[in-house]
């Protein structure tokens, strides 16, 4: 009854619902996903070598450093990235958004880069790493080149230049993998044969016997460098000029989405830092490092969902100003569920006969009970991204700080309760962390559900959210309990299951595609 509704709705309000909006940002998302798939694909060449080159406490250390990043790059940014496109719809003047932005986060960079550099070692040993400040002057380097790419790839985006998006994303990835085979396979292969004297000589030259995880840095700090070269022909031509009333303006709108960020990076990164520190010494490196190459695996989901966002955002801005927008919304909630559901759904009936077996050492394999855990979690945050254009598009960017922190809160209560539980536990350790993750997100999926219907409602069709998602979840429990013994029966039953749920979505909306 409600889709027949819908549709009668569509059908006589035909300005802007029809399927070129819809088309327009699954094309962009396509473009977008081709840098964000390659790239986590590519990624995952890294995951496998540094899960087969390291063991899980240095693994864990690369991970440790990279949540504090995590955290750094949200601070940093100060929510400039989403103030440049709600101002760069509003003003005329869009070179004067574009510049104030970037003088603004030029300013408060180089003054992040002065502390780092003169305060390396006491940081270094603020985190326990006082024997390694160059790690923090690496990573502090490479924040500052990551931050100041932010806004002109905001700029691509605005412009609809995916194609030039994905071009420099894919230059970043190139960069950064070809650096890692060069250092931690290429040259040590070289090393070992000592009677390649010329080869020797000239790989000495940059490559030191003694660096491991080193170079895993280094290579991510020549690849943002690299990343903001391409992006030059963003600033040529552009006069340089700072409005200081628009500049209030932007950090009036950004300063909640600071602390949204902030909250946001509590939830996606800190149970790793909190693994770190809330476990025994003798294993919590370990623990980081079988965690982090399999969560890993639930960032499948994420791949669709990064890609999804970066067109999307300035894709619903845009849509803002018609006259049915909120249809729109609605009808474009109801296939992302379909996707991430299908994805939830490839990803667990591949995960033992090809995901586990190919992408990640067998040192790490002890950890695959948080993976279907995590993969729901972050379909709930990708919903939750869906959900959150209300506040944006309504300014109340302060309700984005309130979600985000009482998800923070929940993440942190529940990881200082259950990581430090002892194994007699159901859920403890990084069981706890992923558990944590999970009820988190689905809080603040359902918290910017509830307000956003009172200051933004949208009528979003929850039956196809329930029905899609339980359907996933029905053939999942399916593929665990009625499995077939030979591995080509497992991956031809698995793949019907795909089909069944694909088929099923199909017929379900087929009547609204006709329609459009």
């Amino acid at each position: 009854m409600q889709t027949m509704k819908t549709m009668q709705t569509m059908q006589k309000t035909n300005i802007f619902v029809p399927m070129n909006p819809l088309k327009k940002l699954a094309g962009q998302t396509a473009v977008y996903g081709l840098s964000s798939v390659l790239g986590r694909v590519l990624g995952y060449l890294l995951v496998w070598l540094y899960t087969r080159v390291f063991l899980p406490g240095e693994y864990g250390t690369v991970n440790v450093f990279y949540a504090y990043a995590a955290f750094l790059i949200v601070v940093l940014t100060y929510g400039m990235e989403t103030a440049f496109f709600r101002f760069n719809e509003s003003e005329s003047n869009k070179e004067k958004v574009f510049s104030t932005g970037m003088i603004s986060l030029i300013f408060s960079t180089l003054v992040f880069l002065f502390l780092a550099s003169v305060f390396a070692q006491s940081i270094a040993g603020w985190i326990d790493y006082a024997d390694h400040p160059e790690y923090v002057l690496w990573f502090a380097w490479m924040l500052g080149l990551d931050v100041l790419s932010k806004i002109p790839f905001a700029r691509l985006r605005s412009q609809n230049k995916a194609l030039k998006f994905a071009a420099i994303n894919i230059a970043n990835i190139a960069v950064n993998i070809g650096l890692n085979l060069f250092f931690l396979l290429f040259c040590p292969f070289v090393h070992q044969h000592e009677s390649w004297t010329l080869l020797n000589g000239m790989i000495h030259l940059v490559y030191r016997q003694d660096w491991g995880i080193e170079y895993i840095f280094i290579a991510n700090l020549i690849a943002s460098a690299v990343t903001l070269l391409l992006l030059i022909p963003q600033f040529t031509g552009m006069r340089w000029k700072l409005d200081p009333k628009l500049l209030k303006t932007m950090l009036i709108f950004a300063f909640p989405l600071l602390f949204a960020g902030m909250a946001g990076i509590v939830n996606e990164t800190f149970d790793r830092l909190l693994l770190r520190y809330l476990l025994p010494e003798g294993i919590a490196a370990y623990q980081v490092g079988i965690y982090s190459a399999c969560y890993k695996i639930s960032i499948l989901m994420t791949i669709f969902i990064q890609a999804y966002k970066y067109a999307a955002e300035p894709f619903f801005f845009a849509a803002a100003k018609e006259k049915d927008s909120k249809i729109l919304y609605a009808r474009i909630m109801d296939y992302f569920i379909v996707v991430v559901s299908f994805i939830f759904l490839a990803t667990m009936v591949y995960l033992d006969d090809f995901i586990m077996r190919y992408l990640i050492g067998k040192n790490y394999w002890e950890g695959k009970g948080v993976i279907p855990v995590l993969m729901l979690a972050n379909l709930f945050l990708g919903v939750y991204y869906n959900l959150s254009i209300w506040y944006k598009l309504t300014s109340k960017t302060i309700w984005g700080a309130w979600i985000s922190l009482i998800g923070a809160m929940i993440t942190l209560a529940l990881n200082f309760w259950w990581i430090p539980l002892g194994a007699d536990h159901l859920i403890h350790g990084y069981m706890g962390s992923a558990w944590a993750t999970f009820i988190c997100y689905c809080g603040m999926m359902v918290i910017s559900y509830l307000v956003g219907q009172r200051y933004f409602p949208v009528n979003y069709n929850l039956g196809k959210f329930f029905g899609y998602l339980g359907l996933a979840l029905l053939l999942y429990a399916i593929s665990i309990y009625a499995v077939p013994g030979s591995l080509f029966l497992r991956l031809m039953f698995h793949t019907l299951l795909l089909v069944v749920f694909a088929g099923i979505a199909y017929l379900v909306e087929r009547p609204r595609l006709a329609a459009a």
